[in-house]
C-alpha cells in the first residue's frame, strides 16, 4: 500500500510538458506547475511563433510573460519523495532491458535511462540526472528523450562531437573537420542548418496541409456529387415508373374500351341474327303446314273434289327475310383484331425509337466524378510527376543526356543497341513511366523555326479522357485539348523536327 502511494504521489508531482518528476518548480499565475526549464522552453516557441504565452494546461494567456518564481514547498514535497524513492530497492521493471537504454554511469544491473544528453553523450537514471538540475555548469546542456544513438554524433576521424553540417558536402561534421577535410567549404553550424531545414520542413508541412484542405475540399464535392447523382438517379427512376405506370393505364382502358365495343357490337349483331332466325323459324312453320296441305290435296283421287278443294289453297307470297339476310364471309371482328394489331405495331416502332432516344441519353449524361481541370499553375502542379525517357524507346538521331531527362537531334546517327520498342522511322521517344490518373508534366523546348511556348506543360486527366496542353508563363495559356476514351497505356512522348532541336522534362518537385 507504501508504494502504491508513492505512485500516486509522483503521477501528482509530475510536470505536464516533460512527464517527469517537476525540477526546481514554478507556479505560474493560473496555478498551473512545471519545471522552469520546460516552460521556458514552451514559451520560448510560443515567441518565435509570435504567439502571447499561455499555460500549456488550461491556456490562460499572460500579457507581459510572468516572472518565474521557485515554488519552494513544491520542491520539498519532491525532494522528500525523490529520497523516498531512492532508499527503496528499484523494481524489476526499472531496469533496461535488451530495448531500453541504461545509464552510462550506473555499474551492475543497469537502471533505464530517463533522459540523455547531447552535450555529455550520456545517458542517465533519475538519480544521475539530477545535477543538470542542480547544478549551473549543466544548465546549458541539451536534454533529450534516451537514445541509444549518441555516438553517431562523433566524427570517426577526430572522435570530437559534431556540431557543424558542411553544404558543400551535405554532411555533419566537427569543427576540426572544418579546417581540414572540408577547408573552404560552405559551412555553418548544425543548429543554423537545422533552422533552416526547419523553416524547409514548416514549408513541406504547409504544402502537404494545404494539398489536404485541397483534397479534402474534392472529397466534399466528389461526395457532393454522388449524393446529386443519386438522388437525381432515384427521381428518374420514380418518374419514369409513373410515366410507364401512366402508359399502361392508358394500354389498360384503350383494351376495356375495345372489349367493351366489341362485346356491344357482338350483342347487337347477335340480337338481330336470333330475332331474324325467330322469323324465319316461323316462316318455316308455316310453309310446313302449307307443304302438306298440298300434298293431301295432290293425292286427293276425286276429280271434283281435288278442283273443288284447288281454288281455296293460299297463295304462296314471296319470302320478307330473304332480302334482309346478308351473308358474309365468316370474318366478323377480324378486321377490328386487324386494326389493333396495326396500332400494337405502331406502338411498337415508337417505344422502339423512344428506347433508342433514352439509351442515348442515359449513355451522354455527364456522371463523370473528376475534379475539374485546374485553372492555375499552383492548381497543375498539385498533380506534377517525375518522368524520364525510356532509352529502349529512343530513335538513332536522338541523343540522351541529364538523367535521360534531356533529347536532342543529331545529325549523326548514335549507336544504341538493337531494341524492338526503338522509334526507326522518325525522331521520338517515349517515357518510362506508364501514365495514369491525374497527372501533369512541363516540357522545356529550344531550337527549330516552329513559333510555340518555350515551355509546354501537358495535363492528363486518364478517367476522363482528357488530355490538355498549355503554355507556361505567368498564366496558362490553352494550345490544344483531346477529349475521348483511353483504352490502352499511356506515355508521354517527345518528337523533335530537325538538327538542333532539344527538348528537357523539366524537374518541378
Amino acid at each position: 500500500m507504501a508504494q502504491q502511494g508513492i505512485q500516486l504521489d509522483q503521477e501528482t508531482f509530475c510536470c505536464s510538458i516533460c512527464l517527469d518528476l517537476l525540477k526546481e518548480p514554478v507556479t505560474i499565475p493560473c496555478g498551473h506547475s512545471y519545471c522552469r526549464r520546460c516552460i521556458n522552453n514552451y514559451w520560448e516557441e510560443e515567441e518565435e511563433e509570435e504567439k502571447i504565452p499561455s499555460c500549456p494546461q488550461c491556456r490562460q494567456t499572460f500579457t507581459p510573460r510572468p516572472v518565474l518564481v521557485r515554488n519552494t514547498m513544491l520542491a520539498d514535497l519532491v525532494a522528500q519523495l525523490k529520497k523516498t524513492e531512492l532508499q527503496a530497492a528499484p523494481a524489476d521493471h526499472c531496469y533496461a532491458g535488451p530495448a531500453d537504454v541504461g545509464c552510462d554511469f550506473c555499474t551492475g544491473r543497469k537502471p533505464k535511462a530517463i533522459k540523455s544528453c547531447l552535450q555529455c553523450l550520456a545517458s542517465y537514471c533519475e538519480q544521475h540526472l539530477q545535477p543538470h538540475y542542480d547544478s549551473a555548469t549543466f544548465k546549458k546542456h541539451k536534454l533529450v528523450e534516451p537514445s541509444n544513438k549518441l555516438q553517431e554524433n562523433i566524427c570517426s576521424l577526430h572522435d570530437e562531437v559534431m556540431k557543424m553540417f558542411c553544404r558543400t558536402d551535405q554532411q555533419c561534421i566537427c569543427y576540426l573537420c572544418s579546417v581540414d577535410e572540408h577547408k573552404g567549404h560552405h559551412t555553418v553550424s548544425a543548429a543554423a542548418e537545422r533552422k533552416e531545414r526547419q523553416r524547409e520542413l514548416g514549408e513541406s508541412r504547409q504544402q502537404v496541409q494545404q494539398r489536404i484542405q485541397d483534397r479534402q475540399k474534392d472529397a466534399k464535392v466528389l461526395q457532393q456529387e454522388v449524393k446529386d447523382i443519386n438522388q437525381s438517379a432515384d427521381k428518374a427512376v420514380r418518374d419514369s415508373e409513373e410515366i410507364f405506370s401512366q402508359l399502361i393505364r392508358v394500354m389498360e382502358k384503350r383494351s376495356s374500351d375495345v372489349k367493351q365495343q366489341i362485346r356491344s357490337q357482338q350483342k347487337t349483331e347477335v340480337s338481330g341474327a336470333e330475332e331474324l332466325q325467330e322469323k324465319l323459324e316461323q316462316e318455316i312453320t308455316e310453309l310446313r303446314r302449307k307443304d302438306a296441305e298440298l300434298q293431301q290435296l295432290s293425292h286427293t283421287e276425286d276429280h271434283i273434289q281435288f278442283l273443288h278443294n284447288y281454288p281455296s289453297l293460299p297463295h304462296l307470297s314471296e319470302s320478307t327475310h330473304s332480302a334482309s339476310i346478308n351473308i358474309r364471309p365468316l370474318s366478323h371482328f377480324e378486321e377490328v383484331t386487324a386494326a389493333v394489331s396495326k396500332v400494337r405495331d405502331q406502338l411498337q416502332n415508337m417505344l422502339s425509337e423512344g428506347w433508342t432516344k433514352i439509351s442515348l441519353t442515359l449513355t451522354d449524361l455527364d456522371v463523370s466524378l473528376s475534379p475539374a481541370e485546374p485553372k492555375t499553375r499552383a492548381g497543375f502542379l498539385r498533380y506534377s510527376q517525375e518522368i524520364t525517357m525510356d532509352p529502349n524507346t529512343v530513335s538513332t538521331n536522338l541523343l540522351l543526356s541529364e538523367g535521360n531527362r534531356k533529347v536532342t537531334w543529331m545529325k549523326k546517327p548514335q549507336s544504341y543497341s538493337a531494341h524492338p520498342d526503338r522509334f526507326t522511322d522518325c525522331a521520338q521517344v517515349l517515357s518510362t513511366e506508364s501514365l495514369t490518373g491525374r497527372c501533369y508534366w512541363e516540357v522545356e523546348r529550344s531550337g527549330g523555326g516552329v513559333s510555340l511556348s518555350s515551355r509546354v506543360g501537358v495535363y492528363l486527366d486518364q478517367p476522363a479522357g482528357l488530355l490538355s496542353f498549355y503554355s507556361v508563363s505567368d498564366t496558362m495559356t490553352l494550345l490544344h485539348r483531346v477529349q475521348t476514351t483511353f483504352t490502352q497505356p499511356l506515355y508521354a512522348g517527345i518528337w523533335l523536327w530537325k538538327e538542333g532541336d532539344n527538348a528537357t522534362l523539366c524537374k518541378l518537385k
